[in-house]
């Protein structure tokens, strides 16, 4: 199992939050996603290795934007 934490920028309430979480949660191998909204970052748990691109892909198609 591997653990990642990303920061999410543009984040601004719990709908934010729920966007972030369902799309990365989409991404297969991903098993579960916990956002801070506070800190905007966002722990992605997975059973392998997932690519930041794809984490990225996600963030962006919720409308948000992976700090890099």
């Amino acid at each position: 199992m591997a653990t990642t934490t990303y920061t999410v920028t543009g984040m601004t309430c719990g709908h934010c939050v729920s966007s972030v979480k369902q799309e990365i949660g989409k991404i297969d191998g991903v098993t579960s996603v916990d956002v801070d909204l506070a800190s905007g970052l966002v722990r992605v748990d997975s059973a392998s290795e997932v690519a930041e691109a794809d984490v990225a892909a996600a963030v962006d198609e919720a409308g948000y934007e992976l700090a890099r």
